[in-house]
């Protein structure tokens, strides 16, 4: 009888079918004691930076109800600039700050994409900044 071969080495095949099984399953549910751990804030972009090691990247700077944070965020072929200044957006707020191209992000601009792209996610009405999104 003949046997199976591998043609990948076994790491491979194992992360490809984990993958495999994530995309069957759906996203992995959480309690909701795990979406209260985040802290998810409304803050107005006031800055915005071309990283200077990456053409995806931009560094952004957020007020936060009187605290500025810079964030990294992999929409500058979504967004020009202009576009942006301004905007209120939603953050993850107690993100463990991050090394990303040598630029420390402290918290995550959130988004959401398809294939026609990608839209920041903002709010429809006047709120004051620092706002808890619950």
């Amino acid at each position: 009888m003949p046997k199976a071969v591998l043609c990948a080495p076994a790491h491979l095949m194992l992360e490809y079918l984990a993958k495999l099984r994530q995309h069957i399953r759906g996203p992995t549910m959480i309690t909701i004691d795990d979406f209260r751990k985040l802290d998810l804030r409304v803050a107005q972009i006031k800055e915005i930076k071309e990283h200077p090691n990456a053409d995806k990247l931009y560094l952004i700077q957020v007020d936060v109800g009187g605290e500025l944070k810079q964030i990294v965020a992999g929409i500058r072929n979504a967004y020009t600039k202009e576009e942006l200044l301004g905007k209120k957006v939603i953050i993850v707020n107690n993100l463990e700050p991050a090394t990303i191209r040598g630029e420390t992000s402290n918290g995550m601009l959130l988004a959401a994409s398809d294939s026609q792209g990608m839209a920041v996610l903002t709010v429809e009405k006047e709120i004051v900044l620092g706002s808890v999104v619950k």
